[in-house]
């Protein structure tokens, strides 16, 4: 069993989850990308997670959105297309997507309750300078977990 918990209690008759651990991404752009696909249906953020993807819909940034340009379309504002970070939440999207099929929920029903994204560990590397000195640079890993329900 993992040491780690989820950070919500959901009703495990109705809902399916999944979580990706220590992931390569950028934990804000992780927490604008979860919160443009809740609430939403699982096929219509599939969907948005796939059109991010080819850079063909922009991921609104409302949260950190320093120096963030402005998007095309009807009063968008500041967004951009986070490739990576949408490519691995939308694995984890399909790992809940699959557990939900193998406990027997209906698919078509599936809606995304809980998205998150919490810091992991920093991986703390070093680059050598002049003089003999050097210089630290930290890699920010994230947790990310996806709780679909039956609707």
């Amino acid at each position: 069993m993992p040491r780690w918990q989820y950070s919500v209690q959901l009703d495990p008759i109705r809902t399916a989850i999944a979580s990706g651990r220590d992931l390569r991404i950028s934990y804000k752009v992780a927490v604008e990308v979860l919160n443009a696909i809740r609430g939403k249906h699982v096929d219509e953020a599939e969907k948005i997670l796939l059109g991010v993807i080819h850079k063909e819909r922009p991921i609104p940034f409302k949260r950190y959105s320093g120096k963030v340009g402005h998007r095309k379309g009807e009063g968008f504002g500041p967004g951009r297309y986070p490739v990576k970070a949408a490519e691995k939440i939308l694995q984890v999207l399909r790992n809940a997507k699959n557990n939900a099929e193998v406990k027997g929920l209906d698919i078509s029903k599936l809606w995304v309750v809980h998205a998150a994204a919490h810091k992991g560990m920093k991986i703390r590397k070093y680059i050598p300078r002049a003089f003999g000195r050097a210089t630290p640079y930290f890699k920010q890993l994230v947790h990310v977990e996806i709780g679909l329900e039956e609707r």
